[in-house]
This record gives C-alpha cells, sequence and structure tokens, in this order.
C-alpha cells in the first residue's frame, strides 16, 4: 500500500497563515495518511493506514510505503505547516515501524526533494511562473522517478525492509 498525501497552501509565515490553510495541510498530510477519510464529493471512503493494517496483521504480511518530504526533515521559511505536517508523517511511520518490527509487515518511508509536479501551482495558489521558479537551477525529480523508488522498495524480499529513502534532485 502506498501512502502519497501532500498538499501545500502558500508560503505565508507563522502567524499569517490562515485557519483553513493549517487545516486542509494538516487534514490532507496527516489525518488522510492514518485515518478513514469521509466520502468527497460523491466518492467512497478512502482507506487509509488505519483500515488497512488491521488486514495486513491478520495475514502478517505487506508493505506499506508512505511518501513523506524532505522538507520534513529540513524545513524551509514560509512552509512552517507544510514542514510540520511532513514531520508528522514521518514519525508516524517510525513508530509504525517500531510497533510492527516482530511482524513480516515492512514500513517504508520515502522522503522525495524537489519533485515537479502541480503541487507548486498548488502552493502558489495558481501562479505558474512563480512554481517555475521553484525548479531553477536544479534538475526536479519526475513522478514517475518517485513510483521507480516505491517499486524498488516495494520488490524487495520480504526480509528486505529500506526503512528510509531520501531521493534528491539532481
Amino acid at each position: 500500500m502506498v501512502m502519497c498525501s501532500g498538499l501545500v497552501k502558500g508560503m505565508d509565515k507563522v502567524g499569517d497563515i490562515s485557519e483553513d490553510d493549517i487545516k486542509v495541510m494538516m487534514d490532507t498530510n496527516v489525518t488522510g495518511l492514518i485515518n478513514v477519510i469521509p466520502p468527497l464529493q460523491g466518492k467512497t471512503d478512502r482507506e487509509m493506514t488505519q483500515a488497512i493494517l488491521p488486514s495486513m496483521k491478520s495475514r502478517n504480511t505487506g508493505t506499506i510505503i508512505n511518501i513523506g518530504s524532505i522538507a520534513g526533515r529540513v524545513p524551509y521559511a514560509g512552509g512552517a505547516i507544510y514542514c510540520a505536517s511532513k514531520a508528522a508523517v514521518q514519525a508516524f511511520t517510525e513508530a509504525m515501524r517500531h510497533e510492527l518490527i516482530s511482524t513480516r509487515i515492512r514500513i517504508v518511508n520515502i522522503d522525495p526533494g524537489q519533485v515537479e509536479t502541480e503541487f507548486s501551482v498548488v502552493r502558489f495558489r495558481g501562479d505558474e511562473q512563480a512554481a517555475k521558479k521553484v525548479y531553477e537551477g536544479v534538475t526536479p525529480l519526475t513522478g514517475q522517478d518517485i513510483a521507480e523508488v516505491i517499486v524498488f522498495a516495494a520488490s524487495r524480499n520480504e526480509n528486505v525492509v529500506i526503512a528510509d529513502v531520501h531521493p534528491p534532485p539532481s
């Protein structure tokens, strides 16, 4: 199971961040990864870690791969809530790994660096020029790059746990 919840809203500094932006980021990035979220826009419940883990425990097998962010380990100005939410993902993943260490359930944390997706466009509230500036001077990762890391981690023999991966852009 791959848990890939990620959203950042704006670059406001602490004290200027709207309550709505805080709630959306924490609900998406933390609660969405951990717990079942009620249906959105007529879609069915999205099953998350809390909903899936009992089945894995009953079978004593499975792999959970959580996608965090390097921002959870190396915070940046204007990203306090996003960085805090991704630090929570990293801590949750590590705690879960400790809880399940005596099982055959593997817990993997992948913390990518800059990945060029619509993520930055959302961060800058639709300003595509501001989003493009984020990637100036680097060759960002792509969704395909991260997918390859996920497949690699998931396809190891069951006794091989790749606990943490931090793919940086070049």
